[in-house]
Order: C-alpha cells, then sequence, then structure tokens
C-alpha cells in the first residue's frame, strides 16, 4: 500500500496503539495532523494524553471520543486540569461527543462532587462539548460518525474524514458499515488482534469478513503486545506504532462555505 501522501499536509501521528493491558504500547490514540500541527485527537486515555503532552509540548485543543472505556478517557481528569487553570483555553477545548455517549461520558469522568477542591467550577466549565450525529464540522472539513460493534449497541461510534481516515475505534468486524463508510479509498486504521473476543476483532475474524482489497488498506492498532504485532506483520499486515507517523491523503469533504 502507498504512503498516501499528498503534500505531507495531512498525517495521522499514533500516541498508543495497544489493548487496555499494553502498557507498553500505550492506550489506543491519534491526532489528525494539519501542516504538522494537531487539528483532532481521537480519544483521550492516560499513557496516550502522556504522550501527546511530551510530543506537542500542550495538551490537545479538540478531540473526538469514540466511546467511553477508561483507557480511551483515563485523560480527561489532567485534561480538565490543564484547560482550567489556561485561562487561553479555559471553556475553549472542544470535545466532539457521539449523543448517545453524552451520558455515560459525565457518568465516567464528570460526575464527582466539587471538580476543584475549592468549589465554584463544573467539570464541563474547563470544556466545549459538542454533541454530535451522523457527522460535523471542524475547522471547515466535515466528519461523519457511525456505530461500531464494542461490547454493547450504541456505546462506540467510528470516525471517517472522507476520502482520508477512517477511524474504527473499538470494535469486531463491521464490513456493512465500512462499505459505506470506506467507499472513496480511505486508510483504514481498524482494531485488531492475534485472538478476538466478544468486544475486540481478531485476524481470522477480518480475513473471514473482509476482502484482501479492504484489508490492504488497513492499518492494524489494539494488539496486545509488541511480539502479536509482529505476528500479525509476518502475515502480511500493516501495523500502527506508538509515536508513529502516516502520511494521509487530504479529505475530500466539501468546504464549509459550499454548503
Amino acid at each position: 500500500m502507498d504512503d498516501r501522501d499528498d503534500g505531507m499536509a495531512w498525517r495521522l501521528r499514533l500516541q498508543g496503539v495497544g489493548n487496555a493491558a499494553a502498557v507498553e504500547l500505550g492506550s489506543a490514540m491519534a491526532t489528525i495532523e494539519r501542516d504538522g500541527a494537531p487539528w483532532l485527537t481521537i480519544d483521550c486515555g492516560a499513557e496516550g494524553l502522556t504522550a501527546f503532552l511530551d510530543h506537542y509540548g500542550h495538551p490537545p485543543r479538540a478531540l473526538f471520543i469514540t466511546h467511553v472505556h477508561l483507557d480511551h478517557v483515563a485523560g480527561f481528569e489532567r485534561l480538565f486540569v490543564d484547560s482550567w487553570f489556561d485561562p487561553q483555553w479555559r471553556g475553549r477545548t472542544r470535545v466532539y461527543v457521539p449523543a448517545p455517549l453524552v451520558p455515560l461520558l459525565h457518568q465516567r469522568v464528570g460526575d464527582y462532587p466539587n471538580a476543584l477542591a475549592e468549589g465554584g467550577v463544573n467539570f464541563w466549565d474547563a470544556f466545549q462539548v459538542v454533541p454530535v450525529g451522523a457527522a460535523f464540522w471542524h475547522e471547515g472539513e466535515r466528519l461523519e460518525v457511525f456505530a461500531t460493534r464494542h461490547h454493547w449497541p450504541d456505546t462506540s461510534f467510528g470516525l471517517r474524514l472522507r476520502g482520508s481516515l477512517v477511524w474504527t475505534g473499538d470494535t469486531r468486524p463491521i464490513p456493512e458499515q465500512l462499505a459505506r463508510w470506506a467507499d472513496q479509498d480511505e486508510l483504514i486504521a481498524h482494531d485488531c488482534a492475534v485472538e478476538g473476543n466478544p468486544s475486540h476483532s481478531g485476524i481470522d475474524d477480518l480475513e473471514r469478513e473482509y476482502s484482501a482489497g479492504l484489508l490492504a488498506r488497513c492499518v492494524f492498532y489494539h494488539y496486545a503486545s509488541r511480539a502479536d504485532g509482529e505476528l500479525l506483520e509476518r502475515r502480511g499486515y500493516r501495523i500502527a506504532r506508538p509515536g508513529a507517523t502516516i502520511p494521509l491523503r487530504s479529505p475530500s469533504a466539501l468546504p464549509v462555505e459550499h454548503v
């Protein structure tokens, strides 16, 4: 598969690529970059947030949340502190949340008495929370949201930047969704382990459900160890590695002024 390079303006940087137990690989989290700067970050795990801060020197300013398992949202308490105590960003850190996840996200990270010991602050005062449906706009680009199969219905969602990237989030195989949401030759970042389970895809699952052409567009993350990643490579597949960047094609979504 080619490196999908259109002038190097768009890239995907992996903060973490492992499952919840793979601390050495970091919790699954990535950032879409535009012209070398972070543009939209996907999820906010603890190890992933540390990697983000180490690389960029500041917290994420815009996030999309795929689901609320703690390996994907455990960084929010630190992010709250960083955002609240930065006058430039207090209340401006944008968090795009699929609407069914809003109450779940609040229960997981926002519903604690007195966000600060001094009182006077609500947890969400530090953020601009934007509930989203099937699509949303971010800095002039339209992104699409679709349901995935992870743990329980309506609790996990993928993200598409049309013509550029499809990020599945944690999921079982979703051939019917990718037939619709990955039909413009996008790079597909897909949940994949050596062995699947009721919440996650295994490589045998994907080989059974997906065509060879679709698998050739995939880069796999959420595997259990470096050894498992190497095994997937020996089977001929591309894997994501923590800290790596992947060039992306420029998105083909219409700019906002044309709508």
